[in-house]
C-alpha cells in the first residue's frame, strides 16, 4: 500500500519554507522535494521527526492510500 503525505500542504499552511524545514530536520532540500512529491518515503526516524516538528498525530501527516479511498 503506497503511503501518501500532507507535508507540503501543512508546511505551506504554516508558512514554512522547504529549505528551512529541511535544515531544521538535517536533511537536504532535495530529500524533502522527493518526500513531498510522494517519490520517496522517509525513514521511520525522519517520519517521527516530521510529526514532532508539526506537533500533529501521524494520521494527519501520513496516509495509507487504501485508507484514503475508504473515506
Amino acid at each position: 500500500m503506497p503511503v501518501k503525505n500532507n507535508i507540503q500542504k501543512i508546511r505551506k499552511e504554516r508558512g514554512i519554507k522547504q529549505i528551512t524545514m529541511a535544515e531544521d530536520l538535517q536533511v537536504t532540500r532535495q530529500t524533502f522535494t522527493a518526500i513531498e512529491k510522494n517519490k520517496y518515503n522517509p525513514s521511520l526516524e525522519l517520519a517521527l521527526k516530521i510529526i514532532k516538528y508539526f506537533d500533529l498525530p501521524i494520521e494527519e501527516v501520513f496516509i495509507l492510500e487504501e485508507e484514503e479511498k475508504e473515506k
